[in-house]
């Protein structure tokens, strides 16, 4: 959709005179806009709207219901403005927050000076606030989904029958050490530097929910550690803060005791998930299905992960 049609449905939606439209740069799922809304009195309201361009697998996050069941838990989270699930009011199904102000930016999170005070914080938040997120009422988000992740991502490697030793590897690996449960609770699904807004204090706000699903409670732990999302920085959790601060404020939150070894192998599984992530986006571009030049570069990382995987599992 072009902005000027964009701008025109979403003044007509909020009764408002929208400006400053803009795309945010991400959403490899979707597009993120920038806006604000000035009512007849000219006062402005900074708005984030989310909209999905891109048929998803598998059923839709009611990630309204989400994000007033993490608000109640003591989340930070934006506040939700419209939710678009079922209005047709913007050609897809969109999602209307407030504006948060912060940086998503992992690079600049990590690199420059103002986020400096923040960085040795961080950690501990992230414990805290993953704390939080698993102690959300399952009942108070009916409509997520339980899988199991490991044949989840086996099924879509094998839909692309294409030779990737190291990912068998890891499979196997995997398989092998395959630990108990530890709980079955709500996962955010996607938690780590670059869905995090932050400010010079630390974190001020979770973002991206669209992945939110019944599961184990480590593998969040593990996916914030996944090297990935460390971009270029030795510090395990996020490229911003070691481990032992991560869990001693989990534990403390939460009243749960983490095993190091079980966040291990979530982490070989969220280092393989990834990369097999990568293969189906790079997939969505050369398949036709939806060109973008994001989508492609992202297929370059295929081979980072398969590195990543034997060092892990060495």
């Amino acid at each position: 959709m072009e902005p000027d049609e964009l701008r025109a449905r979403l003044e007509k939606r909020l009764g408002g005179r929208v400006d400053g439209l803009r795309r945010l740069s991400g959403g490899a799922s979707g597009e993120t806009w920038s806006f604000s809304v000035v009512s007849d009195d000219d006062l402005a309201r900074r708005l984030i709207l989310r909209r999905e361009t891109r048929q998803l697998v598998g059923p839709r996050v009611p990630e309204a219901a989400v994000f007033a069941a993490a608000a109640r838990a003591g989340v930070p989270v934006p506040a939700v403005v419209v939710d678009g699930e079922e209005d047709d009011a913007l050609g897809a199904p969109y999602l209307i927050v407030e504006h948060v102000d912060g940086e998503t930016i992992p690079r600049k999170i990590l690199r420059d000076a103002d986020y400096a005070p923040a960085l040795p914080k961080m950690a501990a938040q992230c414990g805290e606030i993953l704390a939080r997120i698993h102690r959300i009422p399952v009942d108070e988000v009916p409509g997520l989904e339980q899988h199991d992740e490991l044949t989840r991502y086996r099924e879509l490697l094998d839909m692309f029958d294409l030779p990737h030793p190291a990912f068998e590897l890891a499979f196997r690996w995997l398989e092998e050490r395959r630990p108990p449960p530890t709980g079955v609770v709500v996962v955010h699904g996607d938690f780590r530097n670059g869905n995090l807004i932050v400010g010079p204090e630390g974190v001020r706000a979770v973002l991206d929910w669209e992945l939110t699903h019944l599961g184990d409670p480590m593998e969040d732990l593990g996916w914030l550690c996944v090297k990935a999302w460390r971009f270029g920085s030795p510090l395990r959790v996020g490229g911003f803060g070691a481990q032992p601060d991560l869990f001693r404020a989990y534990e403390r939150e939460s009243g749960q005791p983490v095993d190091t070894d079980v966040v291990h192998w979530w982490e070989v599984l969220g280092t393989l998930k990834w990369g097999i992530m990568c293969i189906a986006q790079a997939f969505t571009h050369l398949s036709g299905a939806a060109r973008s030049i994001e989508l492609a570069t992202i297929g370059r990382r295929v081979c980072e992960n398969e590195w990543d995987l034997l060092e892990l599992i060495a």
